[in-house]
């Protein structure tokens, strides 16, 4: 590209106090062999495969829509997710990260992570995601102990489980994978404490631990609103929390957001858009996206049945469902949402060029006598641990 065209690329991109934050593509791909009970996400269980051309025609014809929406942007990271996009063929992955390219510039380094299920029929796809141009994975491990993993709904077992991440690691330098804890009342700290030291003993750089949360219209949900289904107190899941801190900063793997532990320098990428406020465009069923237009920050989700989906796209070259310029008050609630998240936390300066407004200097030094907040060197404003048990109150609070 010549000199003046790069320039005109970059006055395209309107400024916005997160522009540091990176811009990233997500990709959903919305089907699961079948629904984990747990689950809340866009996931539809199909007995006929979907026709995977059509779909990447799809997903080329909304990419190129975000990027008339969108242009002069550098791809950081492009993120995979569902549903199971492990399910895709790697043609698919390819002819989809191809259309990216042709829409926006890529970094050299950008980082493409896919998410995938630790059965052995994935796992055999690994090479082919390889080649494709996938340079991380992430597993949906979620226990090592097949009682827990039968209970969750999971189709692998922990030795397909463990498997699978050795094959990873044959295949890309970054991979993570997931856990989920707190996930039964017999689940004790000491239990956790083994499972997860031999979770470590098998990870490379990274690892997303969750607390079970049991999220509305799920299956747990019924179980748990008729008494069938018990989960451990505030007082044990605090108690596993606290464990979780414990094994993961003595292993070289500290917490660097609430639910995710990384080596120095191997934290994803792509996450880090969403908790810095970056930019962000969502492709693909029920995806969710943030695009900084000249209108404002906008906010975006397309149509989640994956079949209505791929016929508006069809007839529209896109299937938009929301697309709502966020004021300054939504813009800063976000940023505090999601930048709190982070142990690096959030910047004052920042949520005020967002959201047009200080920070109550009153509820910050009360939230920092409480315990629950504290001042970084350089005046970053990040929840303490006893502060990121109780995130959601502790940003109500912030942003009130």
């Amino acid at each position: 590209m010549n000199a003046p065209a790069a320039i005109a690329e970059r006055q395209a991109v309107p400024p916005h106090p997160t522009a540091d934050a990176g811009f990233a593509a997500y990709v959903h791909w919305p089907f699961c062999l079948a629904k984990c009970p747990y689950c809340d996400f866009n996931s539809h269980v199909r007995h006929t495969p979907p026709d995977q051309q059509r779909f990447i025609e799809a997903f080329r014809r909304e990419i190129a829509h975000r990027a008339q929406l969108a242009p002069g942007r550098t791809v950081s990271s492009i993120f995979f997710g569902g549903g199971t996009p492990s399910l895709m063929e790697g043609r698919t992955v390819g002819a989809i990260l191809d259309a990216i390219g042709g829409a926006w510039a890529v970094d050299p380094n950008c980082e493409v992570s896919l998410e995938a299920n630790p059965t052995s029929v994935e796992a055999g796809r690994f090479q082919d995601f390889r080649a494709a141009g996938v340079n991380r994975v992430s597993l949906g491990v979620q226990a090592l102990n097949d009682a827990d993993l039968k209970a969750l709904g999971r189709m692998h077992s922990t030795q397909e489980a463990l498997d699978a991440v050795a094959i990873a690691r044959r295949y890309f330098e970054r991979y993570s994978f997931d856990l989920i804890y707190a996930r039964s009342v017999e689940q004790t700290p000491a239990l956790w404490r083994e499972e997860l030291e031999l979770a470590i003993s098998h990870a490379a750089e990274h690892l997303s631990l969750y607390q079970l949360t049991i999220e509305p219209d799920t299956a747990f949900a019924a179980l748990y609103k008729a008494g069938k289904l018990k989960v451990p107190d505030y007082e044990v899941g605090a108690a596993l929390y606290e464990t979780t801190q414990e094994i993961t900063a003595k292993h070289g793997l500290p917490v660097y957001e609430i639910s995710n532990h990384a080596r120095p320098g191997a934290e994803c990428r792509h996450n880090l858009v969403y908790w810095r406020y970056g930019e962000y465009a969502g492709i693909g069923p029920g995806a969710h996206g943030r695009l900084v237009t000249a209108e404002g920050r906008m906010a975006q989700s397309t149509e989640k049945r994956p079949e209505v989906w791929l016929e508006r796209v069809e007839a529209e070259g896109h299937a938009l469902v929301e697309n709502e310029c966020l004021n300054a008050e939504a813009q800063g609630d976000e940023y505090l949402l999601m930048g709190l998240r982070l142990v690096e936390g959030i910047d004052p300066v920042t949520f005020r060029a967002l959201s047009g407004r200080e920070l109550k200097s009153s509820r910050v030094d009360s939230l920092m006598k409480e315990g629950l907040l504290t001042r970084k060197p350089g005046g970053k404003l990040a929840a303490t641990p006893d502060g990121a048990l109780v995130l959601d109150a502790l940003v109500a609070d912030l942003a009130a």
